[in-house]
């Protein structure tokens, strides 16, 4: 523009001041609103992961509490049914009142340390032997729910990590207490099999079943929706049928163990 119009006004002295200048106010102009809405792009970041983060630990405490308390609580109903036909009957004990009074004790000591919890980083899960830790759960759930269990199991402890031992596991505890929720089964057999590289865990009853076409679509289906959930976070298969002969639920990584 100085050579073409402003030759006779401005002097190539001026001109080179000059030119710096405007190229500096230029910029100015040009660059705020770009790191105007740079920020504001990264503010917009910080927010989505904050909600991530607010999200991924709900998800985790809903998981925990309903590992823990509710089923605790549903087991306390169950136990509360079984004292109410036995008072129906003239047959009250207090050992039965002591079970729910234990119960109510284990919700409430369960409450408290999922609060402690809360407050200390999450630490890292002790190693232990999934086939013990499923035959005390077992043992525990089968006086409690008034079912008959049958283990069938050679799956090799070496085969999972401790985190996946314990992923397993409240997918088998869930998977019983789905029993005695919806199937009203009087029998679970319990098979696991396999190796490091593939094996299969089968959990099945002879209920009448589960009376819904995808039952992990059902509205208020959490423990079946968490158990799926759990099964993608580690990298194996769920599945689930049933009919009127009863219902089989079935864990694999890698394929059908043989």
């Amino acid at each position: 523009m100085r050579h073409q119009f402003l030759m006779p006004y401005i002097s190539m002295d001026i001109g080179n001041y000059l030119t710096p200048v405007l190229v500096f106010l230029f910029s100015i102009v040009l660059l705020l609103p770009l790191f105007s809405l740079l920020e504001r792009n990264q503010r917009e970041l910080e927010q989505e992961r904050a909600v991530k983060t607010a999200m991924e630990a709900r998800e985790g405490l809903a998981k925990e509490l309903h590992d823990g308390m509710a089923q605790s609580l549903f087991l306390l109903s169950v136990r509360i049914e079984r004292l109410e036909q036995n008072r129906r009957n003239g047959e009250v004990s207090g050992e039965s009142i002591e079970q729910i009074k234990k119960t109510v004790h284990e919700v409430n000591s369960y409450v408290r340390q999922a609060i402690a919890n809360l407050k200390v980083p999450v630490s890292v899960a002790q190693n232990f032997t999934l086939e013990q830790s499923v035959k005390e759960q077992l043992a525990q759930m089968a006086s409690e729910v008034m079912i008959e269990v049958s283990l069938d199991w050679s799956l090799d402890d070496e085969a999972l990590t401790s985190a996946e031992k314990a992923e397993l596991l409240s997918c088998i505890r869930e998977a019983i207490i789905n029993v005695r929720k919806h199937t009203r089964a009087g029998k679970v057999a319990i098979s696991g099999q396999g190796g490091r590289e593939r094996w299969r865990v089968a959990v099945t009853d002879d209920g009448a079943g589960i009376p819904y076409e995808d039952p992990f679509a059902v509205s208020g289906s959490y423990g079946l929706q968490i158990m799926r959930e759990r099964a993608e976070r580690m990298g194996w298969r769920l599945s689930l049928g049933s009919d009127a002969a009863g219902t089989l639920v079935e864990i694999t990584k890698g394929g059908d163990a043989e």
